[in-house]
């Protein structure tokens, strides 16, 4: 699967210089370089979206990059030779950046769409149900001596989220970029890791064994569901 060039942070769309780089087939200090010396026309260009340069480490290293919307990588891209990478990036870029446009545009007409809201909501109270059990978890592998019983808040969702999509990219929260079918689906496995916990714990297993089942039978359930990805334009 090719790396994704435009990514999403909440409702917005925007690229990185590393990416652009890479792209590009040039160095990121260069993309970088030239970033810095257009900083007033970028941040002009951000409009509400405005202008940042963050920070990262890679290898151990720290370093820094830009993150730009559509415009603002475009009006970049346009600063730069015309070689063959540029030229077959630019044509990507553009084609991703409309794809993002699209699925930006159609997530909120469904987010106003009473079923899909009826839905969310219903997806919410097992969201809950399974929360409270994972609680219930929690606490039941620390008394087993677990120290970091915590983080199965977080391993569990990636686990669930693992096992029934394909993740491309990050989100704040990936069941408000669902379609129906989607949250229909994690809504039942949310069930099914409720129910293995409850039975793992109601008959006093080992808590990485309440861990492993609970796996198990979400794996079996994604088996039978199908693996979807997120952001498909043409998933119903």
């Amino acid at each position: 699967m090719s790396r994704e060039i435009v990514l999403m942070d909440g409702k917005k769309a925007y690229t990185t210089t590393r990416i652009i780089a890479d792209g590009c087939k040039i160095e990121h200090n260069a993309a970088l370089k030239l970033v810095k010396k257009y900083v007033e026309d970028l941040k002009d260009l951000g409009g509400t979206s405005g202008f940042e340069i963050r920070k990262f480490k890679t290898g151990g290293r720290p370093g820094e990059e830009a993150i730009l919307d559509e415009q603002q990588t475009t009006f970049l891209i346009t600063l730069m030779k015309n070689s063959v990478p540029v030229v077959a990036f630019k044509k990507r870029l553009t084609k991703e950046f409309f794809k993002m446009r699209t699925a930006l545009a159609n997530i909120a007409s469904q987010q106003k769409d009473e079923n899909w809201l009826e839905m969310r909501k219903d997806g919410k109270v097992a969201h809950k149900k399974k929360t409270d059990i994972i609680k219930t978890f929690v606490d039941y592998a620390t008394k087993q001596g677990s120290t970091s019983a915590h983080r199965y808040y977080s391993s569990l969702a990636k686990m669930e989220n693992s096992a029934l999509f394909f993740l491309e990219q990050r989100f704040k929260n990936v069941r408000e970029v669902l379609v129906i079918r989607q949250l229909m689906i994690v809504s039942m496995a949310d069930d099914v890791i409720e129910n293995a916990l409850s039975d793992g714990m109601g008959r006093c297993l080992p808590y990485k064994e309440c861990y492993k089942l609970a796996k198990e039978r979400v794996i079996a359930f994604s088996l039978l569901a199908g693996r979807s990805p997120i952001l498909s334009l043409d998933l119903k």
